[in-house]
């Protein structure tokens, strides 16, 4: 028979069970089942949490699925279809990572996924692509003759005619009269001002430019000039990759007021949803969010780390090993000018170091030659690992067939060819980590935020501690059971029941139905 501590916490871990908690003569407090007023003696009430019941139900209704969890869209495929697959087949919303990859790539993942889950709810990203908008193009083309519905806008400052065109697509009034977009958006956010093009509806001048250039009709265009661009924002705080380091309770509840306000003022009924993404790595961490506010949650670093992640076994090792302080700020490949960093992992790899190092020299000289000759033999003897003019032919080929303005630059500006140059390391940093590429060890980039240290911390000396056994259906489902269990322990301190540390510890178990 179990002790009434223990019986308290079997009651608390059935999450569609309600009880109330009552004290008996002899003083030990335990549980008795039922709605409220089943045990008119009750001290404190814990209604049924199941994890589905976390979060925003328009959410569910509107997506399809059973629980208010999505991994994000790691770029170049680490959010993979296996990722994308197994959490549609376990009622989840999954992100594929586009972003990086040529557009016949995508169309291969759209093929594999759709073939493995039918109609299950799929999400692809759409990354803003300001130095090869002919991409951008490209993939909302495929999107829309592939019949793709959800998509995840990210790295947007501003709206393009891509986009806009994606979410305006389809336009039309249902048989109440009211405005459907099958087009599906939720956009990633960390910055008032972006999140606020996306609260709005499209600009007039770009839905009147696309209607006049034939990608969408003009009845589309009216209709889109009426709701806004996004069905969701998702606030991406402190974050692995491209991040502006926020911390989620300031950024949340700002962008949430910002929905509201948004929605008042342009005589909506509802607010567009807000989620919660960044620093997502236990089950207490769910639960803030939600708390917060949040109408979802969505992972990213942790699910790299899982094995369906299109990522080297060599790099989900070196996640498993990593602390919350492990992770540092380094020059991006895609914004290397702008001076824009991403967030990555330092523990076992020199990257952070080097890619500084390239930038530091980018910005204090105007050519590769007018670098003293001792930095340069070290860049070439260390970090490109060939002469500059040899990394320089590579790139000279790759962008002959892309992007040819960047060779007519490169010619005018030798300081834009060194800037391609040391693009070449960033970029390929990331690659040789995908690949697992042991030669390059000391070179590799991983997008990691310091939630990876949380999720050690938590799944230490349990199942999941190890990289084989980290299923991103089963990581998902604990930690939303694991919310919803530490929020219920939550309901009755509230209520001045504490029932001890063992309640706001969720052990990581074999889960993957539970939602």
């Amino acid at each position: 028979m179990s002790s009434p501590a223990q019986a308290l916490l079997d009651a608390l871990h059935r999450l569609d069970q309600p009880f109330s908690v009552v004290r008996d003569p002899g003083g030990e407090l335990r549980p008795v089942p039922g709605p409220l007023g089943a045990a008119p003696e009750a001290i404190a009430f814990a209604p049924a949490l199941p994890p589905a019941a976390l979060g925003d139900s328009t959410f569910l209704e509107t997506y399809g699925v059973r629980a208010a969890y999505a991994t994000g869209a790691m770029a170049n495929g680490i959010a993979s279809e296996s990722v994308v697959i197994a959490m549609a087949r376990a009622g989840m919303l999954g992100f594929f990572g586009a972003a990086g990859l040529p557009t016949a790539r995508i169309a291969s993942a759209i093929d594999r996924v759709q073939a493995a889950v039918g109609g299950l709810p799929t999400g692809w990203n759409l990354i803003h692509s300001p130095a090869d908008p002919r991409q951008e193009q490209e993939t909302v083309d495929l999107y829309l003759a592939r019949g793709v519905r959800i998509v995840d806008a990210a790295a947007y400052l501003a709206l393009t005619p891509q986009v806009v065109q994606y979410r305006a697509t389809g336009v039309h009034r249902d048989s109440t009269g009211a405005i459907v977009a099958p087009n599906r958006l939720i956009a990633k956010i960390s910055r008032e001002e972006t999140a606020e093009r996306f609260l709005r509806p499209p600009p007039a001048a770009l839905l009147e430019r696309l209607a006049r250039e034939g990608r969408i009709t003009a009845t589309e265009a009216g209709l889109a000039a009426r709701i806004p661009m996004a069905d969701d924002l998702t606030c991406e705080a402190d974050s692995g990759g491209h991040t502006d380091n926020r911390p989620l309770p300031v950024l949340l509840p700002t962008v949430a007021l910002l929905a509201r306000r948004t929605a008042a003022s342009l005589g909506l009924t509802t607010a567009t949803r807000v989620g919660a993404a960044g620093g997502i790595a236990t089950p207490e961490a769910v639960a803030a969010a939600f708390q917060l506010g949040a109408a979802y949650v969505m992972t990213g670093t942790i699910n790299q780390a899982c094995v369906e992640a299109g990522t080297s076994d060599l790099v989900k090792r070196m996640l498993a090993d990593a602390s919350l302080v492990d992770v540092a700020m380094a020059p991006a490949s895609d914004m290397f000018e702008a001076g824009v960093t991403v967030q990555v992992l330092q523990r076992g790899t020199l990257f952070p170091q080097r890619g500084r190092l390239l930038y530091a020299l980018w910005r204090a000289h105007p050519s590769w030659e007018a670098i003293p000759a001792a930095d340069r033999t070290k860049v070439e003897s260390q970090i490109l690992r060939a002469p500059f003019q040899e990394i320089w032919a590579r790139c000279e080929a790759y962008f002959r067939d892309r992007d040819p303005s960047q060779l007519d630059r490169a010619a005018r500006e030798p300081k834009h060819q060194m800037a391609l140059v040391f693009r070449w390391y960033l970029g390929m940093a990331s690659r040789w980590a995908i690949d697992g590429e042991a030669t390059r060890a000391h070179d590799l980039q991983v997008w990691c935020g310091p939630a990876i240290g949380a999720f050690n911390a938590w799944t230490r000396d349990s199942f999941l501690a190890e990289p084989a056994a980290r299923q991103v259906d089963v990581v998902a489902a604990n930690l939303m059971t694991g919310a919803a269990a530490v929020t219920r322990a939550t309901f009755l301190r509230l209520q001045g029941v504490d029932l001890g540390p063992t309640a706001f510890t969720w052990v990581p178990r074999p889960l993957r139905s539970a939602l």
